[in-house]
């Protein structure tokens, strides 16, 4: 039988941003907090090279500011980039009281934070933990929740849609992805804090569970969305075809690593005069470009010159992971190629979280904060999803006891639908789906490829919507009309934009137009 929760918070979604606001909530406020599937199933988890903050003496709030408005090509929010770099000092502070640990060196008879330097970035500035940052903070974060007297964990959860009253947000319905059944939770506040939406795309670095989830919910439930054309393409994923989606951390660029054509000579001082460390859409552009150019199915990255140690201490896991396949990353080149990485654009929200919608939030990748602007700067994303749900812990705790017990609402009815016998439809669509949007929306578009794209996403969208009315929902079949929701988002967004700037290159308009304007798209 399906089941009926009531609580005063529901978070969707358990990676940074959805555990670290449990955390931040306090121990009266009863919590519910809803994974896919196990807690370290997200994003978070597979992250690399670590979080961006003012840690060094030699570094300034500013210095951090500037370089992120430099990168998001003229569409950051200052007062928004200002707010998130001025909080990132706390927000180590407080990982650090969770229990994560950091790397550090010895300096001057002390011990200080070992900084990388990253794409974009003007200095050393990016904390980590050897190469495997997101899985150290998830680990400690999720103990910590586990641990958490006020937080109900469901797991194995997918989240199908809104319920919304009076222009407020009062709980989401659920699948249960062990029974089949859709339960009810109902609750005073609802946080979406799904991820991104790279599983549009046919080579992605992410998890499969980046499907758009919270931006499509919070799509049909009337909330505006913005900036979605910007689809950061992370520059260098292993090229391997049993590799899926490994991603090569930039940090080893950082390190001095250059890319290099299939015949060992480099690229990059053509395209940039920062060279392998200029922001990712331009290292991703250059490698597109090159790959077109000499028809190589790759380039290389070569970090072979630093010293075995060096690669065992900084990037055990790339080590250790290359050697998998066969590549000594200490004598040979890594092949690599762009792959979908990160939603820039997502649900329109204030400093707080907060949505169009009433006791509706939406915190990490499925917002768009105005922090990132048409390009987001490497290792930025941690850092927004800390202070985020900081602040929106901060809101929600404010206003907890102003907010009423939500409404009762009529359980799910599936009365009307049976059981599926031609999923094969599921699977076709969604192949079909991450093609076109490779090949039409992807590092380099035009008016042309992005028309194409409209109208088979269109023809999509009405099957599915027809599959969706007949037969019961599923993981897939919500992963897909969610991921197909999004992709029409971001393709109208990018068909709006007619001018070249950050991460949407378009051959039609190759120019930066004189005025920057967010992309908003309003239900």
């Amino acid at each position: 039988m399906p089941q009926d929760f009531e609580h005063d918070v529901l978070i969707i979604g358990s990676g940074a941003a959805g555990l670290a606001l449990a955390l931040h909530l306090p121990a009266h406020c009863k919590t519910a907090l809803l994974s896919k599937g196990d807690l370290t199933q997200g994003s978070t988890y597979w992250a690399q090279g670590g979080m961006a903050a003012v840690l060094d003496n030699d570094d300034t709030i500013a210095s951090h500011v500037e370089d992120t408005l430099n990168v998001g090509a003229g569409l950051c929010q200052e007062e928004t980039v200002e707010f998130t770099v001025r909080h990132g000092r706390e927000a180590v502070d407080w990982l650090l009281s969770q229990g994560v640990e950091f790397d550090r060196r010895e300096k001057d008879g002390g011990r200080e934070f070992h900084l990388t330097m990253e794409g974009g970035h003007s200095r050393r500035r990016v904390i980590h933990a050897a190469d495997a940052t997101g899985k150290v903070i998830s680990k400690v974060l999720v103990d910590n929740t586990l641990a958490a007297k006020h937080v109900d964990i469901h797991a194995h959860r997918v989240a199908v849609d809104l319920i919304l009253s009076g222009g407020r947000c009062h709980g989401a319905y659920v699948l249960n992805r062990e029974s089949g059944k859709v339960d009810l939770f109902r609750a005073r506040f609802v946080v979406l804090a799904t991820g991104g939406a790279s599983k549009a795309y046919l080579y992605t670095s992410n998890p499969d569970g980046a499907s758009g989830d919270g931006i499509a919910m919070a799509w049909r439930a009337g909330c505006r969305v913005a900036n979605l054309e910007f689809n950061q393409f992370h520059p260098t994923c292993l090229f391997h075809p049993q590799a899926k989606s490994f991603l090569i951390s930039e940090a080893l660029r950082g390190e001095g690593g250059r890319l290099l054509l299939p015949d060992g000579t480099g690229f990059m001082q053509r395209f940039h005069e920062r060279g392998e460390l200029a922001p990712r859409d331009i290292v991703a552009r250059a490698i597109d470009h090159e790959m077109k150019r000499t028809g190589s199915d790759c380039v290389y990255l070569d970090i072979s010159h630093k010293s075995p140690g060096f690669l065992q201490n900084h990037f055990p896991n790339i080590l250790t992971r290359c050697r998998e396949f066969g590549i000594d990353i200490t004598t040979e080149p890594i092949p690599v190629v762009p792959a979908a990485h990160y939603t820039c654009g997502g649900i329109v929200v204030d400093n707080c979280g907060r949505t169009d919608l009433g006791n509706l939030y939406a915190i990490g990748e499925t917002s768009c904060t105005g922090l990132h602007g048409a390009n987001r700067m490497a290792s930025n994303s941690l850092l927004e999803c800390l202070v985020f749900a900081h602040s929106a812990a901060r809101d929600i705790t404010a206003s907890l006891q102003q907010v009423a017990a939500p409404l009762d609402t009529p359980p799910w009815d599936e009365s009307q639908v049976t059981d599926s016998d031609e999923d094969v439809v599921i699977s076709h669509n969604w192949d079909e789906l991450r093609r076109f949007m490779w090949d039409y929306v992807g590092i380099v578009r035009t008016d042309k490829r992005l028309e194409r794209a409209l109208r088979r996403v269109m023809l999509l969208q009405e099957e599915i919507r027809e599959y969706y009315g007949n037969y019961k929902v599923s993981n897939d079949l919500l992963e897909l009309r969610n991921l197909a929701m999004v992709a029409e988002l971001m393709i109208r967004c990018a068909i709006s934009r007619k001018e070249s700037r950050g991460l949407h290159y378009t051959l039609d308009y190759p120019e930066l137009s004189s005025r920057a304007n967010d992309t908003i798209l309003q239900p």
